[in-house]
C-alpha cells in the first residue's frame, strides 16, 4: 500500500502521442476489493473493467503510450501501457504491492513499475525528513542515483526509460517541496495556538480557550476527502483507548458553506465521536490559515496550556500516535 510518503511520489505523467491501438489486459485478482477495475490518467477515467465472482477479468481498450493508474477501489498501483500491449495480471488485493505480478507482452515495463513501489516503501522517510538540509540531500541523491542503477540494468522499452528519468527529476523537486513543508510546520510547534470559535455539532459553539486544562488532538478534515474517512476507523479507536485521560479529540471539517447539511448528516450517520466542529470556508479562519493547512487530513496536538505540542501529528492509523500519548498521559 502507497503511504503518504509515497503517494506524495507519485508524479503526473503526460502520455506520449502515438497512433491508437488497443491495450488487451485480462487477468486474475484473488481477495478483490471491488467487482470493478479503473484504467485512470490522473482523474480521467480510461476504462473501467468487470470483475467476474472469482475476480477474473479480459477486456481491451484503445489508449496512447504512457504512464496509468490501476485503481481497484481502495489501491492504486502504476501502470505503463502502449498500443498493442497484452497483459495479464496476477494479484492478490490483500497484499496489494507486494503480490502484484504481470505476464505476456508489456510485463517488463510493469514488473519494474511494482518492483519499484516495493523499493519505495522501504525508505525511511521519517528519518529522511528529521534530517537537515545537507544529509537530506545526500540522502536524496542516493535514493535517485539508485533508481537510475536499476533503471539502466533493466533491459527496457526506450520510452518508458525516458518517462522514468523525467519521474526521477520530478521526484526530488516533490521531495524537497515536502521537506520544505515539514520544517516550516515545526516551526509552530511551541507557540501558542490561536484560539478558534466553531460551530458545534451537538449545538452552539466551541473555543480552543474552553478546552484549556486538556491535551487537545485536532483532526482537520473534509467529508469529501477519501484519506480523512479512511482514518475514521482508527481515531475512534483511539477514542476509546484514551476516553478516560485527560484529552479532548476534536474534529474540524472545513467542507464548504454549500455542503454544511452534508457534514451534519455525515457525522451523524457515521457516528463520529469526540467534538464534530465546523470551520466553514467563508472567510478561511484564522486557526486555519495560522496552521497553514493546505492538505488535508491535517493533525495537531495541543498542551493543556493552549501551546502546540505537535503541528504535523502522527495520523490515528500510525503507531507513534499512541506512543506519544502514552508518554504524555500516563
Amino acid at each position: 500500500m502507497k503511504n503518504i510518503f509515497l503517494l506524495l511520489l507519485s508524479i503526473v505523467y503526460t502520455t506520449t502521442s502515438f497512433s491508437q491501438q488497443k491495450v488487451l489486459f485480462h487477468g486474475k485478482i484473488s481477495n478483490k476489493n471491488s467487482d470493478v477495475l479503473f484504467i485512470k490518467d490522473n482523474n480521467t477515467i480510461v476504462k473501467e473493467i468487470k470483475l467476474n465472482k472469482e475476480g477474473a477479468f479480459n477486456d481491451s481498450f484503445e489508449t496512447k503510450e504512457g504512464m496509468y493508474q490501476m485503481f481497484d477501489g481502495v489501491e492504486y498501483a502504476d501502470l505503463y501501457l502502449k498500443p498493442g500491449y497484452d497483459l495479464d495480471l496476477k494479484m492478490d488485493a490483500a497484499m496489494f504491492d507486494e503480490s502484484i505480478t504481470f505476464s505476456g507482452n508489456g510485463a517488463t515495463e510493469n514488473n519494474y513499475l511494482a518492483k519499484s513501489t516495493l523499493l519505495d516503501s522501504k525508505i525511511n522517510f521519517e528519518s529522511l525528513l528529521k534530517s537537515n538540509q545537507e544529509e537530506f540531500t545526500k540522502q536524496v541523491n542516493e535514493i535517485i542515483a539508485s533508481d537510475l542503477i536499476h533503471l539502466e540494468k533493466a533491459k527496457l522499452d526506450s520510452n518508458f526509460v525516458a518517462l522514468q528519468k523525467k519521474n526521477n527529476v520530478s521526484k526530488i523537486a516533490e521531495l524537497q517541496q515536502y521537506y520544505s513543508m515539514s520544517q516550516a510546520k515545526k516551526k509552530l510547534n511551541n507557540i501558542a495556538a490561536p484560539n478558534f470559535d466553531f460551530e458545534n455539532h451537538a449545538g452552539g459553539k466551541t473555543t480552543l480557550e474552553s478546552l484549556k486544562g486538556k491535551y487537545v488532538y485536532i483532526d482537520i478534515w473534509a467529508t469529501w476527502c477519501g484519506p480523512c474517512r479512511a482514518e475514521i476507523p482508527s481515531l475512534k479507536l483511539v477514542e476509546e483507548k484514551y476516553h478516560a485521560k485527560n484529552i479532548e479529540f476534536v474534529s474540524v471539517s472545513v467542507d464548504a458553506d454549500k455542503d454544511h447539511e452534508k457534514w451534519k448528516t455525515f457525522v451523524t450517520e457515521k457516528g463520529l465521536g469526540g467534538t464534530q466542529l465546523y470551520a466553514g470556508k467563508t472567510p478561511v479562519s484564522d486557526f486555519i490559515k495560522a496552521f497553514e493547512v493546505n492538505t488535508i487530513p491535517r493533525f495537531l496536538l495541543i498542551d493543556p496550556y493552549g501551546k502546540v505540542v505537535d503541528a504535523d501529528a502522527a495520523r490515528p492509523s500510525d503507531p507513534r500516535l499512541q506512543k506519544l500519548l502514552d508518554s504524555l498521559l500516563n
